[in-house]
C-alpha cells in the first residue's frame, strides 16, 4: 500500500523494482489526498488500483485519517508506504499501523526534520546531504532510521540541484527499504534498526554534515 499527494516519482521507483523482480512485492493499491495527483496516474497507468480521499472533505484530521484507515485496512497491507504523502498524521493513524508505516525523508536524519531541506541544507553550509528512510512515530521525521544515503554538497549547487541529485538516491534506497521489510530481515533495538540482527548499512552518515562545505577551487 503506498500513500502520495504529488508526482510519485518515489512511487515510479517502487513499481519499477517490482516489475524488474528486485522488489518482490504487490502493490495492492495507491491512495491519494490530491484528487489530481500525477502520481495516482502512474498507478493507474501500471495497472494499480487507485483511490483518492481528498482531506478538504474533512471537518477534522482525526475524520480524515480514520477514511484512510477504513480504505487501508480493506487491502490488508503487510506495509504502509509514505511516498511524498504531505499530510501530518494524527497519533491514532501512527499507532494502528506501527511498526509497518515506512516514510522516505530527504534530508540525512535527524537534521533537517520537516520542509524545505535543500534550501536549509544550503544555508548550513554542510558538506553533505541525503536521504533517510525510517519507521514513522509520534515525532515527526522522528522514526528509527532504516537506511540513509549521502551526496556531497557542491559549491554551485542550489536547491533544485541538490533535490535532483538526493533524488535519485532516494530511488535507490526506498525499494530497498521495502524489500528488507517484508522479507522481516528488520529489527529495532533500543530504537535502532537492525538488519538481520546487524546495523543497517549507510547508518551514521549524519555526523560531518554540519561542517563547512569545501570552498570551490
Amino acid at each position: 500500500m503506498v500513500l502520495i499527494s504529488g508526482r510519485g516519482s518515489n512511487l515510479q521507483a517502487i513499481i519499477d523494482a517490482v516489475n524488474s523482480g528486485r522488489l518482490p512485492a504487490e502493490i495492492r493499491a495507491v491512495i491519494g489526498n490530491e484528487p489530481g495527483a500525477p502520481g495516482l496516474a502512474r498507478a493507474r497507468t501500471a495497472g494499480i488500483p487507485t483511490h483518492t480521499i481528498d482531506h478538504r472533505k474533512f471537518a477534522t484530521r482525526e475524520q480524515f485519517d480514520q477514511a484512510l484507515m477504513r480504505s487501508i485496512d480493506a487491502c490488508h497491507p503487510q506495509v504502509v508506504v509514505l511516498a511524498g504523502f504531505m499530510r501530518i498524521l494524527s497519533n491514532a493513524f501512527i499507532d494502528h499501523y506501527a511498526g509497518r508505516l515506512l516514510n522516505i525523508h530527504p534530508s540525512l536524519l535527524p537534521a533537517f526534520p520537516g520542509l524545505n531541506t535543500h534550501a536549509r541544507t544550503l544555508q548550513s553550509g554542510a558538506k553533505y546531504h541525503g536521504a533517510s528512510v525510517h519507521f514513522v512515530t509520534h515525532e515527526v521525521d522522528g522514526g528509527p532510521v532504516i537506511i540513509q544515503a549521502a551526496v556531497p554538497v557542491l559549491p554551485d549547487d542550489v536547491p533544485e540541484t541538490l533535490a535532483e541529485r538526493v533524488l535519485m538516491e532516494e530511488h535507490r534506497i526506498y525499494p530497498l527499504a521495502i524489500g528488507w521489510f517484508l522479507s522481516g530481515r528488520l529489527t529495532i533495538e533500543n530504537q535502532q534498526v537492525l538488519l538481520d540482527g546487524q546495523q543497517c548499512p549507510e547508518q551514521g552518515l549524519n555526523r560531518d554534515i554540519h561542517a563547512p562545505r569545501p570552498e570551490s577551487g
